[in-house]
């Protein structure tokens, strides 16, 4: 029997048109152009300056070759020029690259000539990490320096141009293009693994449109949000937040680094309303002096993810006017994809037990399709009893296009028709997820993922270590901190104070061990090392 609902008409330009978060900057710029868009100390744009901006971005990429397929890489803080290049990269369908700006020249070598970059726009406080970087790589990007008013730490410049003169160069009226096709490539995100090199992330135009409106949606956000950046632009696309607060119309606070005195002034100035981070973040929050969390008078709202968060942050948020809400996700699924939904209900219980409920991971947010808790071989759902774990399985078009250059990744992430996440978790008999270990070895050590195979061979490295095992290990202030496990060679000798000093030398600071503990390493019979074991012994150490 034929469909009787067909029109014989295929899809047209009058009703499709391809999804990508470029839109809400098209509406926005029509509708509120003189509302604020941007806020970096005394810099005040409007949407209407934004969007000129951008444009010129684009038009002064383009001049320099940049065009479809693409890749421009930005190295910055929370500063308007990041934000601009989350519209200006797409609108020429090139890929924006945001570059974690806490690794070494050596991960952030590796990450431009994987990405092929052609444009490199970067902070000069990052100047010697880049120069380092850009001496290990045969072919060089054209480097574009941000020479920021508001920085306190200027590196030389290592560039032919400056952004505020690049983009001078623009064309304020260029016509950009929406994208034909919505699975394009909108941006790279790079995520560190157990093994080998980190992999590239790739998001497409759809899953960034439908991430940014969900985040909306699960936030209950108004018109015009006033965001504070204290969340990474460089994390995920900062969650899909820079689309999400042109999409409200909202007003983006920028932020060069955590400093809890100045987030407080900037609440109180701006009358923030809004904010994300780690449960770092909202720790130095809590345990800033009174004098300092005193300036805040109103309610604001955040969003926390990254490490499970200690109910007791979460409490403790609660107590300093904040209403927090708990998300979670990865990488590959554009940042929080799962959120711990509130209930009404739930605001009779007392703090302590409103802040266990919220801490648990929660259930699939508006654009997850599928979310699931599933025995990893045979995918077979776990019993909702809040303690048979299972792996975290999630489907939708919010997650990840694949790996870039990476098919055999890809593919084994996507076994079953399902992302697998590699975490493990439980379900509670209300449907929520709670996450209970990893099947991986990543330590989430204040929001920052750490490949603990990464700092083992940095160990190894040290002419005095025989075996190294690192493992994550619970801390109040980060959330997670690599604790390594070190056997020393026969006759050699060497402090916990000296192995931990040698990997500052040789890798980023935030992935360095914080504690060292020296002894024979539990194994298996066949030689394997029980990192099980060793997280134990983390705990009690």
């Amino acid at each position: 029997m034929s469909n009787p609902y067909t029109t014989g008409l295929d899809k047209t330009a009058a009703n499709y048109v391809p999804l990508t978060p470029l839109s809400f900057l098209d509406r926005t710029v029509s509708v509120y152009p003189k509302y604020t868009s941007l806020v970096h100390g005394e810099l005040r744009f409007t949407w209407e300056e934004t969007y000129e901006r951008c444009r010129r971005l684009a038009s002064a990429l383009q001049k320099q070759g940049i065009k479809e397929g693409d890749t421009v890489s930005v190295m910055a803080p929370n500063i308007p020029a990041i934000y601009e290049a989350h519209f200006a990269v797409p609108m020429l369908g090139a890929t924006l690259n945001t570059l974690n700006t806490r690794l070494d020249p050596e991960a952030i070598a590796f990450m431009l000539q994987h990405s092929e970059a052609k444009i490199l726009i970067t902070d000069t406080e990052f100047s010697p990490i880049v120069e380092k970087a850009l001496s290990l790589l045969p072919e060089k990007p054209l480097v574009i320096d941000i020479d920021d008013s508001q920085s306190d730490v200027y590196g030389k410049p290592l560039g032919k141009y400056e952004y505020e003169d690049f983009i001078k160069e623009g064309d304020p009226e260029f016509e950009w293009k929406m994208p034909e096709d919505e699975w394009k490539a909108i941006s790279l995100n790079y995520t560190s693994g157990t093994t080998g090199n980190p992999k590239g992330v790739v998001y497409h135009h759809r899953g960034a449109y439908l991430n940014s409106m969900s985040n909306i949606v699960d936030w209950e956000m108004p018109k015009h949000p006033v965001y504070l950046w204290t969340l990474p632009m460089f994390h995920c696309n900062g969650w899909c937040f820079p689309w999400t607060i042109a999409a409200a119309a909202g007003t983006s606070v920028c932020l060069r680094k955590v400093d809890p005195a100045l987030i407080y002034d900037l609440i109180a100035q701006e009358k923030v309303s809004h904010f994300c981070g780690a449960p770092i973040v909202h720790n130095m929050l809590i345990n800033a002096p009174e004098s300092v969390r005193s300036k805040k008078q109103h309610l604001v709202k955040g969003f926390i993810a990254g490490a499970a968060p200690p109910a007791a942050i979460l409490e403790g948020m609660e107590k300093n006017g904040f209403k927090i809400t708990h998300v979670y996700g990865l990488t590959e699924t554009y940042g929080p994809s799962v959120v711990c939904e509130w209930h009404a209900e739930w605001d009779a219980f007392d703090s302590e037990e409103r802040a266990r409920l919220n801490a648990r991971q929660g259930v699939r947010n508006h654009v997850l399709e599928g979310l699931m808790v599933a025995d990893p071989l045979t995918l077979e759902p776990v019993t909702p009893d809040g303690e048979t774990m299972g792996e975290i399985f999630m489907r939708g078009n919010n997650v990840m296009m694949g790996y870039l250059k990476n098919p055999k990744a890809t593919e084994a992430s996507f076994q079953g028709g399902w992302f697998h996440s590699g975490d493990l978790a439980v379900v509670h008999s209300d449907g929520y997820i709670e996450i209970k270990d990893r099947s991986k070895d990543i330590i989430i050590s204040g929001g920052e993922n750490i490949s603990t195979i990464e700092v083992e061979d940095v160990l190894y490295r040290h002419p005095a270590v025989l075996e190294a095992a690192v493992v994550a290990k619970p801390d109040q202030k980060w959330g997670e901190t690599p604790c390594a496990f070190v056997t020393l060679k026969e006759g050699k000798e060497a402090t916990a104070d000296e192995l931990i000093e040698f990997c500052r030398e040789h890798m980023a600071r935030f992935k360095t061990p914080r504690y060292v503990i020296f002894g024979p390493l539990p194994k298996t019979s066949t030689g394997k090392i029980q990192k099980f074991v060793l997280r134990e012994q983390a705990k009690q150490a």
